[in-house]
């Protein structure tokens, strides 16, 4: 037996493609995977066949036209083909996010194209697909075109290699986001926007966070928040979360040592952060805070918010070291803290003022 990719387009009509697995059924065809891809002209069907070896191209063809199929096409396939699309394009996903200057090669991939190349912008070209050409716009600027001799490209295909390029795009600013910060003593950590694969993570940091620490952060208390409530944190509809992470000497798994949450509501961002215990006191709490309150600028926002326990000094030491005049207003054992991003919202504002000191 040999495997044979073949692909036809059927009239989207009932019936029509039970003809067609009937016609090739007669011939001891064997039909392994399907996929059934919607265009304009009908449906595309994508087979993955092991037929006798005595058929041959010509006489697999004359199987599909007689069971309604139109505009066929076979090559012969490897036993790698036997793997399901989803897969294949997960393995391809898993590959760019561990290293996204590979999106050419995954693109040739994943639509067996013979010639794949990067423009630095598709001047007088609609992006989309035409025949065995295709155009994908990169989010990065410039463009991927792809040509192959045969078949012609489907609108699912072309929404597949989209979705990559864009994975891809998003690895790659993540990546060019992270910065390494050095602290007083000499350590080192990098410092990145999170995302939601950061979960196991930030999980971990908040079990080997001391039940004071946590209390400090949350305000209500010292229990672990549910997974939901810390995948909100991490990616939060407005705003910006940091985490800090360091790598073992010894090649280790990077660790969440650190998480800065910047969550924005209306004109201003209430704004927390987490340090593991054994991170504390050494100025990564004052780093992580500096990057949230540039951030804030570029943004917009205000005014920041944050709400701090009056005992807790170590919090209260950091927002000194920013530098700003703050607006502070108490209720019992709790600090509102503001600090005025723009001078309309300080103006509105009344309470004491937290003046640095040296």
């Amino acid at each position: 037996m040999t495997l044979w990719r073949i692909r036809a387009t059927v009239d989207d009509r009932p019936g029509y493609l039970s003809v067609l697995t009937a016609s090739l059924a007669l011939r001891g065809v064997n039909i392994l995977t399907l996929q059934v891809q919607p265009t304009e002209r009908g449906a595309v069907d994508d087979f993955l066949v092991d037929a006798p070896d005595a058929l041959d191209e010509a006489e697999l063809i004359a199987a599909v036209e007689r069971g309604r199929g139109r505009d066929c096409w076979v090559a012969r396939s490897e036993a790698r083909g036997l793997a399901d699309q989803p897969t294949r394009v997960l393995g391809l996903a898993n590959r760019l996010v561990r290293d996204p200057d590979a999106t050419g090669e995954a693109l040739r991939t994943l639509l067996a194209a013979d010639v794949v190349t990067w423009r630095p912008a598709s001047v007088g070209v609609e992006r989309g697909i035409t025949g065995a050409s295709m155009l994908l716009a990169d989010p990065a600027g410039g463009s991927f075109a792809l040509r192959r001799a045969a078949p012609d490209f489907t609108p699912s295909e072309y929404a597949r290699a989209q979705a990559l390029v864009e994975l891809a795009a998003t690895v790659a600013r993540r990546a060019a986001e992270q910065v390494t910060v050095v602290l007083p003593d000499g350590a080192e950590v990098a410092v990145r926007p999170g995302c939601a694969r950061d979960l196991s993570g930030v999980v971990e940091l908040h079990e080997a966070c001391s039940p004071r620490s946590r209390h400090r952060r949350y305000l209500g208390g010292a229990l672990l928040p549910r997974p939901a409530r810390l995948r909100q944190l991490l990616e939060p509809e407005r705003g910006l979360t940091l985490v800090a992470t360091t790598t073992g000497a010894d090649g280790a798994a990077e660790s969440v040592v650190a998480m800065a949450n910047l969550l924005g509501e209306g004109d201003e961002a209430e704004v927390a952060l987490l340090v593991r215990d054994d991170w504390q006191r050494r100025g990564l709490g004052s780093a992580l805070l500096r990057r949230l309150v540039r951030h804030a600028d570029r943004s917009g926002y205000a005014a920041l918010v944050l709400h701090v326990q009056a005992t807790n000094d170590p919090m209260l030491r950091t927002l000194r070291r920013l530098d700003r005049p703050s607006v502070v207003e108490r209720d019992g054992a709790l600090l509102t803290v503001v600090v005025p991003l723009a001078v309309p919202a300080a103006a509105e504002r009344t309470g004491t003022v937290l003046t640095p000191r040296a």
